[in-house]
């Protein structure tokens, strides 16, 4: 994109927990052009659920997936775990 924003970031809930990858994001000057108003900070993710049976299928990633976390924790330690958890991806 132009911008210098890649999209396929991890959106992950308040405990941690991937619930979708980021795919896009809003052209905010074809939003203004369109209503008026400039918006901030709209990206649109694929729900982690369709990409689940992909990654199942992919042995040394099946065997490194994780159960979804119920534990609260603290807003900076998901931070720091997504981090942490983030890969490169390349597809050819």
């Amino acid at each position: 994109m132009a911008d210098g924003h890649r999209p396929g970031g991890a959106l992950v809930d308040e405990r941690g927990n991937v619930v979708g990858v980021v795919s896009a994001k809003l052209n905010a000057s074809a939003a203004l052009a369109m209503s008026g108003t400039l918006p901030e900070n709209v990206n649109y993710a694929v729900k982690s659920s369709y990409l689940l049976s992909f990654l199942e299928s992919v042995p040394d990633v099946a065997s490194k997936l994780k159960e979804a976390s119920v534990k609260e924790k603290k807003f900076e330690d998901v931070v720091k775990e997504a981090e942490q958890a983030a890969v490169l991806v390349l597809v050819y």
